[in-house]
């Protein structure tokens, strides 16, 4: 799904993390399972990670995954431009992006274009259908390694959500890795797919749904999963709503920085919900499958709540909590 070239994406919340570093400084700190202890108010907070949140092969190590890197020296397999994967480089790349033509041949003028889709239709679309109002979420851009509000994030975590400071944290090479390592096709959709999951989270975390990941942490039909299921629906709901098909509905108009999308934008997005599915990945990982330590859910089961939410455009479709089963 690719960015019309006149639209303006110099609103996305999107800022370099630098680079390097590590070490203190964040509250609490990331542990095996994706959790962070402390917090607002003390609560034991879950950091809901979109791929490799913890450990998913049940064992001591063995989840993790994502250490994509990128070098000054290395291009950009999916545009014309190269990543420079120093910080200070990554925020000059990141002030150059203005157009969607920018979003269109750089991955981190992708990265903020999707930042600013996906901010710009929640912020209409939560006061009109849930009475609440969108707050904004930052998304730091780094390379190797740098300090969140839940401990430091690395590479090998993927992208995910920090509640505690409401901000969004992503790799430069994540995109890379996504094709490369696990099997996505490398089109633009299924990279969105990535950033928009997060604010899925941040969505839920605005609606008070975030905590119950919490409790009950592993299994195929946990609230982890399902919490996980949950933030695929709401990127799904995105999506429907970001070419500006569906605009009148439900008192929504957004400016559609998108163009529109088509059968093959929607596999793409598909391709990378089932890239990170428990099941491939433990196969991957380990050569079998744990039911019993999923965090995230199937790959069927994330392509099944992209989809729903993709063609239902609705949060009360996306109740992934009373659902009988989430396959």
């Amino acid at each position: 799904m690719t960015f019309n070239d006149n639209a303006n994406i110099g609103t996305g919340d999107v800022s370099s993390g630098g680079s390097g570093g590590g070490g203190g400084g964040g509250v609490g700190g990331l542990m095996p399972g994706g959790m962070a202890v402390g917090g607002v108010g003390g609560v034991i907070v879950m950091i809901l990670m979109v791929l490799f949140g913890g450990d998913l092969t049940g064992g001591s190590g063995g989840g993790g995954g994502y250490a994509g890197q990128l070098n000054g020296n290395q291009a950009n397999p999916y545009g014309q431009d190269q990543i420079d994967s120093g910080g200070d480089a990554i925020q000059q790349q990141l002030d150059q992006c203005k157009t969607g033509a920018d979003a269109n041949k750089n991955d981190l003028c992708l990265i903020k274009g999707t930042v600013a889709s996906v901010e710009g239709f929640w912020k209409v679309y939560l006061p009109k259908t849930a009475n609440k109002d969108y707050s904004p979420a930052i998304t730091k851009v780094y390379s190797g390694q740098m300090q969140s509000g839940c401990g430091t994030a690395t590479t090998e975590m993927g992208p995910f959500y920090c509640p505690l400071d409401k901000q969004v944290y992503i790799d430069a090479g994540f995109f890379q890795e996504l094709q490369s390592q696990y099997g996505s096709d490398g089109g633009q959709l299924a990279k969105e797919y990535v950033l928009a999951h997060e604010y899925g989270h941040h969505i839920q975390d605005i609606l008070g749904l975030l905590g119950r990941a919490q409790q009950d942490p592993k299994g195929a039909e946990s609230a982890s999963v399902r919490t996980e299921l949950q933030a695929d629906c709401f990127a799904g709901i995105w999506v429907s709503y970001a070419d500006g098909s569906r605009n009148g509905q439900n008192g929504v108009t957004i400016d559609p920085l998108l163009k529109k999308i088509n059968s093959s934008d929607i596999d793409s997005a598909l391709s990378a919900a089932a890239a990170v599915g428990d099941d491939r990945i433990q196969q991957k990982a380990q050569g079998r499958v744990t039911p019993e330590t999923w965090t995230h859910g199937s790959s069927a089961a994330r392509q099944k709540w992209f989809k729903v939410g993709y063609d239902k455009g609705s949060l009360n479709a996306c109740n992934t909590f009373d659902a009988a089963s989430v396959e």
